[in-house]
Protein backbone atom coordinates (compact mmCIF):
# COMPACT_ATOMS: atom_id res chain seq x y z
CA UNK A 1 0.00 0.00 0.00
CA UNK A 2 2.94 2.31 -0.60
CA UNK A 3 0.91 4.41 -3.11
CA UNK A 4 -1.18 5.86 -0.30
CA UNK A 5 -0.47 9.38 0.91
CA UNK A 6 1.49 9.36 4.16
CA UNK A 7 -0.45 9.70 7.40
CA UNK A 8 0.71 10.16 10.98
CA UNK A 9 -0.72 8.53 14.07
CA UNK A 10 -0.07 8.01 17.77
CA UNK A 11 -0.53 4.66 19.49
CA UNK A 12 -1.85 3.99 22.99
CA UNK A 13 -0.88 0.50 24.14
CA UNK A 14 -2.66 -1.13 27.06
CA UNK A 15 -1.14 -3.54 29.54
CA UNK A 16 -2.51 -7.01 30.08
CA UNK A 17 0.19 -9.59 30.69
CA UNK A 18 0.70 -12.09 27.89
CA UNK A 19 -2.30 -10.61 26.06
CA UNK A 20 0.22 -7.96 25.08
CA UNK A 21 1.18 -10.42 22.35
CA UNK A 22 -2.02 -9.29 20.60
CA UNK A 23 -0.46 -5.81 20.49
CA UNK A 24 2.73 -7.42 19.13
CA UNK A 25 0.66 -8.60 16.17
CA UNK A 26 -1.00 -5.21 15.71
CA UNK A 27 2.36 -3.45 15.68
CA UNK A 28 3.84 -6.06 13.37
CA UNK A 29 1.14 -5.26 10.78
CA UNK A 30 1.20 -1.47 11.26
CA UNK A 31 4.98 -1.40 10.77
CA UNK A 32 4.47 -2.92 7.32
CA UNK A 33 2.30 0.05 6.31
CA UNK A 34 4.99 2.38 5.00
CA UNK A 35 2.48 5.18 4.46
CA UNK A 36 1.65 5.18 8.18
CA UNK A 37 4.08 7.13 10.34
CA UNK A 38 4.06 6.43 14.08
CA UNK A 39 4.77 9.74 15.82
CA UNK A 40 4.33 8.77 19.47
CA UNK A 41 3.55 5.74 21.61
CA UNK A 42 2.12 5.70 25.12
CA UNK A 43 2.43 2.35 26.87
CA UNK A 44 1.75 0.74 30.21
CA UNK A 45 2.97 -2.63 31.50
CA UNK A 46 3.01 -5.02 28.51
CA UNK A 47 2.26 -1.98 26.36
CA UNK A 48 5.38 -0.32 27.75
CA UNK A 49 7.48 -3.36 26.79
CA UNK A 50 6.10 -3.31 23.26
CA UNK A 51 6.72 0.42 22.94
CA UNK A 52 10.30 0.33 24.23
CA UNK A 53 11.31 -2.76 22.25
CA UNK A 54 9.81 -1.29 19.07
CA UNK A 55 11.75 1.95 19.57
CA UNK A 56 14.99 0.08 20.21
CA UNK A 57 14.57 -2.02 17.09
CA UNK A 58 13.64 1.04 15.05
CA UNK A 59 16.88 2.74 16.06
CA UNK A 60 18.88 -0.27 14.92
CA UNK A 61 17.07 -1.16 11.73
CA UNK A 62 13.99 0.93 10.97
CA UNK A 63 10.67 -0.84 10.51
CA UNK A 64 12.20 -4.26 9.91
CA UNK A 65 14.45 -3.80 12.93
CA UNK A 66 11.42 -2.99 15.07
CA UNK A 67 9.57 -6.09 13.87
CA UNK A 68 12.59 -8.28 14.57
CA UNK A 69 13.06 -6.79 18.05
CA UNK A 70 9.42 -7.50 18.97
CA UNK A 71 9.75 -11.08 17.72
CA UNK A 72 12.86 -11.54 19.85
CA UNK A 73 11.25 -10.12 23.01
CA UNK A 74 8.13 -12.26 22.90
CA UNK A 75 9.92 -15.45 21.96
CA UNK A 76 12.42 -14.91 24.76
CA UNK A 77 9.54 -14.33 27.16
CA UNK A 78 8.04 -17.68 26.19
CA UNK A 79 11.33 -19.45 26.95
CA UNK A 80 11.13 -18.47 30.61
CA UNK A 81 7.50 -19.58 30.73
CA UNK A 82 8.73 -23.16 30.34
CA UNK A 83 9.88 -23.04 33.97
CA UNK A 84 6.69 -21.46 35.34
CA UNK A 85 4.45 -23.59 37.58
CA UNK A 86 1.45 -21.69 36.18
CA UNK A 87 0.59 -23.75 33.09
CA UNK A 88 -2.38 -25.26 31.32
CA UNK A 89 -3.50 -28.65 32.56
CA UNK A 90 -3.51 -31.67 30.28
CA UNK A 91 -7.30 -31.39 30.08
CA UNK A 92 -7.01 -27.75 28.97
CA UNK A 93 -4.58 -28.78 26.26
CA UNK A 94 -6.81 -31.61 25.06
CA UNK A 95 -9.80 -29.26 24.94
CA UNK A 96 -7.82 -26.58 23.11
CA UNK A 97 -8.33 -24.06 25.92
CA UNK A 98 -5.72 -21.36 26.48
CA UNK A 99 -6.99 -20.58 29.97
CA UNK A 100 -5.14 -21.65 33.12
CA UNK A 101 -7.86 -21.25 35.76
CA UNK A 102 -7.67 -24.96 36.54
CA UNK A 103 -3.91 -25.07 36.94
CA UNK A 104 -2.69 -26.04 40.44
CA UNK A 105 0.03 -23.44 39.92
CA UNK A 106 -2.64 -20.77 39.43
CA UNK A 107 -4.40 -21.81 42.64
CA UNK A 108 -1.16 -21.81 44.60
CA UNK A 109 -0.12 -18.38 43.26
CA UNK A 110 -3.54 -16.95 44.12
CA UNK A 111 -3.44 -18.42 47.65
CA UNK A 112 0.08 -17.16 48.25
CA UNK A 113 -0.91 -13.62 47.31
CA UNK A 114 -3.55 -13.66 50.03
CA UNK A 115 -1.36 -14.90 52.86
CA UNK A 116 2.01 -13.27 52.17
CA UNK A 117 3.28 -10.12 50.49
CA UNK A 118 6.14 -10.32 47.96
CA UNK A 119 8.39 -8.93 50.69
CA UNK A 120 7.82 -12.20 52.55
CA UNK A 121 7.23 -14.74 49.77
CA UNK A 122 9.87 -13.38 47.36
CA UNK A 123 12.55 -11.75 49.55
CA UNK A 124 15.17 -11.94 46.77
CA UNK A 125 12.68 -10.21 44.41
CA UNK A 126 13.22 -12.75 41.65
CA UNK A 127 11.53 -11.52 38.47
CA UNK A 128 11.87 -13.45 35.18
CA UNK A 129 10.89 -10.30 33.29
CA UNK A 130 13.99 -8.53 34.59
CA UNK A 131 16.13 -11.35 33.20
CA UNK A 132 14.45 -11.03 29.80
CA UNK A 133 14.86 -7.24 29.76
CA UNK A 134 18.49 -7.42 30.87
CA UNK A 135 19.14 -9.78 27.96
CA UNK A 136 17.33 -7.73 25.35
CA UNK A 137 17.02 -4.06 26.30
CA UNK A 138 19.62 -1.51 25.24
CA UNK A 139 18.73 1.71 27.03
CA UNK A 140 20.93 3.86 24.76
CA UNK A 141 19.11 2.65 21.65
CA UNK A 142 15.72 3.43 23.19
CA UNK A 143 16.72 6.87 24.43
CA UNK A 144 18.32 7.81 21.10
CA UNK A 145 15.29 6.88 18.96
CA UNK A 146 14.52 10.32 17.52
CA UNK A 147 11.79 9.05 15.18
CA UNK A 148 9.26 8.03 17.85
CA UNK A 149 8.22 9.80 21.05
CA UNK A 150 7.67 7.49 24.03
CA UNK A 151 5.53 7.91 27.14
CA UNK A 152 5.71 5.16 29.76
CA UNK A 153 3.39 5.26 32.80
CA UNK A 154 3.98 3.97 36.32
CA UNK A 155 2.03 4.62 39.54
CA UNK A 156 3.73 6.51 42.36
CA UNK A 157 3.02 4.38 45.43
CA UNK A 158 3.29 7.31 47.86
CA UNK A 159 1.10 9.85 46.04
CA UNK A 160 -1.11 7.57 43.95
CA UNK A 161 -0.38 9.74 40.93
CA UNK A 162 0.73 8.59 37.49
CA UNK A 163 4.34 9.29 36.60
CA UNK A 164 4.98 9.51 32.87
CA UNK A 165 8.55 8.78 31.84
CA UNK A 166 9.69 10.32 28.57
CA UNK A 167 11.94 8.62 26.04
CA UNK A 168 15.21 9.98 27.43
CA UNK A 169 14.26 8.68 30.92
CA UNK A 170 13.39 5.10 29.95
CA UNK A 171 15.48 2.38 31.57
CA UNK A 172 14.96 -1.26 32.46
CA UNK A 173 13.77 -0.19 35.92
CA UNK A 174 11.19 2.17 34.37
CA UNK A 175 9.77 -0.68 32.29
CA UNK A 176 9.68 -2.98 35.32
CA UNK A 177 7.97 -0.26 37.36
CA UNK A 178 5.29 0.11 34.70
CA UNK A 179 4.57 -3.64 35.00
CA UNK A 180 5.02 -4.09 38.76
CA UNK A 181 2.02 -5.92 40.21
CA UNK A 182 2.11 -5.14 43.96
CA UNK A 183 0.88 -8.55 45.12
CA UNK A 184 3.59 -10.32 43.13
CA UNK A 185 6.70 -8.13 43.17
CA UNK A 186 8.28 -5.54 45.41
CA UNK A 187 7.80 -1.93 44.36
CA UNK A 188 10.44 -0.67 41.93
CA UNK A 189 12.35 2.29 43.33
CA UNK A 190 13.53 5.00 40.95
CA UNK A 191 15.43 7.93 42.48
CA UNK A 192 14.16 6.81 45.89
CA UNK A 193 10.48 6.76 44.86
CA UNK A 194 8.54 3.45 44.85
CA UNK A 195 6.40 2.62 41.82
CA UNK A 196 3.72 0.05 40.99
CA UNK A 197 2.02 -0.95 37.75
CA UNK A 198 1.06 2.07 35.66
CA UNK A 199 -2.31 0.51 34.86
CA UNK A 200 -3.78 1.74 38.13
CA UNK A 201 -3.59 5.38 36.99
CA UNK A 202 -3.19 5.16 33.22
CA UNK A 203 -3.77 2.13 31.02
CA UNK A 204 -2.41 3.84 29.04
CA UNK A 205 -2.12 7.60 29.57
CA UNK A 206 -3.50 9.64 26.66
CA UNK A 207 -2.78 13.25 27.59
CA UNK A 208 0.98 13.29 26.78
CA UNK A 209 0.20 12.59 23.13
CA UNK A 210 -2.25 15.49 23.10
CA UNK A 211 0.33 17.92 24.47
CA UNK A 212 3.58 16.66 22.98
CA UNK A 213 2.59 15.21 19.59
CA UNK A 214 1.48 17.04 16.44
CA UNK A 215 -0.76 14.30 15.04
CA UNK A 216 -4.38 14.63 16.21
CA UNK A 217 -4.95 10.89 15.71
CA UNK A 218 -4.67 8.36 18.56
CA UNK A 219 -5.28 4.65 18.03
CA UNK A 220 -5.92 2.76 21.25
CA UNK A 221 -4.86 -0.89 21.12
CA UNK A 222 -7.38 -2.28 23.60
CA UNK A 223 -6.66 -5.65 25.21
CA UNK A 224 -8.45 -5.14 28.54
CA UNK A 225 -12.17 -5.96 28.09
CA UNK A 226 -14.54 -3.10 28.83
CA UNK A 227 -17.58 -5.34 29.12
CA UNK A 228 -17.84 -8.79 30.68
CA UNK A 229 -21.39 -10.11 30.96
CA UNK A 230 -22.56 -11.85 34.11
CA UNK A 231 -21.63 -11.59 37.76
CA UNK A 232 -18.34 -13.20 38.81
CA UNK A 233 -18.89 -15.53 41.75
CA UNK A 234 -15.54 -17.14 42.55
CA UNK A 235 -12.79 -15.28 44.43
CA UNK A 236 -10.44 -15.40 41.45
CA UNK A 237 -13.04 -14.25 38.93
CA UNK A 238 -14.08 -11.39 41.24
CA UNK A 239 -10.50 -10.21 41.64
CA UNK A 240 -9.89 -10.47 37.90
CA UNK A 241 -12.96 -8.40 37.08
CA UNK A 242 -12.12 -5.78 39.72
CA UNK A 243 -8.67 -5.48 38.14
CA UNK A 244 -10.16 -5.09 34.66
CA UNK A 245 -12.50 -2.34 35.87
CA UNK A 246 -9.71 -0.59 37.79
CA UNK A 247 -7.30 -0.74 34.88
CA UNK A 248 -9.89 0.71 32.48
CA UNK A 249 -11.10 3.48 34.79
CA UNK A 250 -8.42 6.06 33.99
CA UNK A 251 -8.75 5.49 30.24
CA UNK A 252 -12.53 5.94 30.43
CA UNK A 253 -12.03 9.18 32.37
CA UNK A 254 -9.67 10.54 29.72
CA UNK A 255 -12.07 9.52 26.96
CA UNK A 256 -14.86 11.38 28.75
CA UNK A 257 -12.72 14.54 28.87
CA UNK A 258 -11.74 14.24 25.20
CA UNK A 259 -15.36 13.71 24.19
CA UNK A 260 -16.44 16.76 26.19
CA UNK A 261 -13.82 18.99 24.55
CA UNK A 262 -14.72 17.68 21.09
CA UNK A 263 -18.36 18.56 21.62
CA UNK A 264 -17.46 22.05 22.85
CA UNK A 265 -15.33 22.59 19.76
CA UNK A 266 -18.07 21.30 17.46
CA UNK A 267 -20.68 23.56 19.08
CA UNK A 268 -18.41 26.62 19.07
CA UNK A 269 -18.31 26.72 22.84
CA UNK A 270 -14.62 27.65 23.13
CA UNK A 271 -14.30 31.41 22.74
CA UNK A 272 -11.36 32.48 24.89
CA UNK A 273 -7.87 32.60 23.31
CA UNK A 274 -6.64 29.99 25.80
CA UNK A 275 -9.53 27.65 25.05
CA UNK A 276 -9.05 27.96 21.31
CA UNK A 277 -5.61 26.41 21.70
CA UNK A 278 -7.29 23.07 22.43
CA UNK A 279 -7.22 20.75 19.43
CA UNK A 280 -9.77 18.25 18.26
CA UNK A 281 -8.51 14.69 18.67
CA UNK A 282 -9.42 11.81 16.38
CA UNK A 283 -9.80 8.62 18.40
CA UNK A 284 -9.53 5.14 16.92
CA UNK A 285 -9.77 1.69 18.48
CA UNK A 286 -7.89 -1.42 17.40
CA UNK A 287 -9.23 -4.32 19.37
CA UNK A 288 -10.93 -7.68 19.32
CA UNK A 289 -12.81 -7.55 22.61
CA UNK A 290 -15.04 -10.57 22.12
CA UNK A 291 -12.22 -13.01 21.42
CA UNK A 292 -9.91 -11.60 24.09
CA UNK A 293 -12.73 -11.65 26.64
CA UNK A 294 -13.49 -15.29 25.83
CA UNK A 295 -9.89 -16.23 26.63
CA UNK A 296 -10.46 -15.39 30.28
CA UNK A 297 -8.49 -13.04 32.51
CA UNK A 298 -6.30 -15.84 33.92
CA UNK A 299 -4.87 -16.53 30.47
CA UNK A 300 -2.92 -13.27 30.84
CA UNK A 301 -0.43 -15.40 32.81
CA UNK A 302 -0.10 -17.98 30.02
CA UNK A 303 3.14 -17.27 28.13
CA UNK A 304 3.38 -20.47 26.09
CA UNK A 305 4.85 -19.74 22.67
CA UNK A 306 1.89 -21.27 20.82
CA UNK A 307 -0.48 -18.99 22.74
CA UNK A 308 1.64 -15.91 22.09
CA UNK A 309 1.80 -16.73 18.37
CA UNK A 310 -1.98 -17.24 18.33
CA UNK A 311 -2.42 -13.78 19.86
CA UNK A 312 0.09 -12.26 17.44
CA UNK A 313 -1.84 -13.60 14.47
CA UNK A 314 -5.10 -12.36 15.97
CA UNK A 315 -3.51 -8.92 16.34
CA UNK A 316 -2.28 -8.91 12.74
CA UNK A 317 -5.69 -9.86 11.37
CA UNK A 318 -7.41 -7.25 13.54
CA UNK A 319 -4.97 -4.52 12.46
CA UNK A 320 -5.40 -5.45 8.79
CA UNK A 321 -9.18 -5.19 9.07
CA UNK A 322 -8.85 -1.86 10.89
CA UNK A 323 -6.58 -0.41 8.20
CA UNK A 324 -8.92 -1.44 5.40
CA UNK A 325 -11.99 -0.05 7.14
CA UNK A 326 -10.61 3.14 8.71
CA UNK A 327 -7.69 4.39 6.61
CA UNK A 328 -9.70 7.31 5.22
CA UNK A 329 -10.63 8.44 8.75
CA UNK A 330 -7.02 8.99 9.82
CA UNK A 331 -6.28 12.70 9.83
CA UNK A 332 -9.96 13.59 9.37
CA UNK A 333 -12.20 12.18 12.08
CA UNK A 334 -12.60 9.60 14.81
CA UNK A 335 -13.47 6.12 13.62
CA UNK A 336 -15.41 5.29 16.81
CA UNK A 337 -18.17 6.94 18.79
CA UNK A 338 -16.36 7.59 22.06
CA UNK A 339 -19.58 7.87 24.05
CA UNK A 340 -20.92 4.54 22.83
CA UNK A 341 -17.66 2.65 23.35
CA UNK A 342 -16.46 4.11 26.65
CA UNK A 343 -19.57 5.51 28.37
CA UNK A 344 -21.92 2.59 27.80
CA UNK A 345 -24.77 5.07 27.25
CA UNK A 346 -26.39 2.95 24.54
CA UNK A 347 -26.72 0.06 27.02
CA UNK A 348 -28.60 2.13 29.57
CA UNK A 349 -25.72 1.98 32.04
CA UNK A 350 -24.69 5.62 32.07
CA UNK A 351 -26.75 8.70 31.16
CA UNK A 352 -25.41 10.64 28.19
CA UNK A 353 -23.45 13.78 29.08
CA UNK A 354 -25.54 16.97 28.87
CA UNK A 355 -25.54 18.96 25.63
CA UNK A 356 -24.84 22.24 27.40
CA UNK A 357 -21.99 23.64 29.38
CA UNK A 358 -22.58 23.61 33.13
CA UNK A 359 -23.77 27.00 34.44
CA UNK A 360 -22.08 28.60 37.43
CA UNK A 361 -23.85 30.70 39.98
Amino acid sequence: MTTKSAKSINLALQGGGSHGAFTWGVLDRLLEEESLVIEGISGTSAGAMNAAVLAQGYTRGGREGAKAALDCFWKRTSEYALFSPVKRTLLDQLQGSWNIDGSPGTWWADLLQHIASPYQSNPLNFDPLRIVLNDIINEDDIQSCQSIKLFIAATNVETGHARVFLRHEITTDVLLASACLPFTFKAIEIDGVPYWDGGYMGNPVIWPMIYYCDSPDIAIVQINPLVRKGTPTTPLSIINRVNEISFNASLIAEMRAISFVQRLIDKGGLESPEAKRLKRMNIHLIGCEEQLRDLGAASKMNAELDFLLFLKQLGRVTAEAWLVKNWDCIGKQSSIDIRKVYFGSTMGQTPSPPDHTPQTA
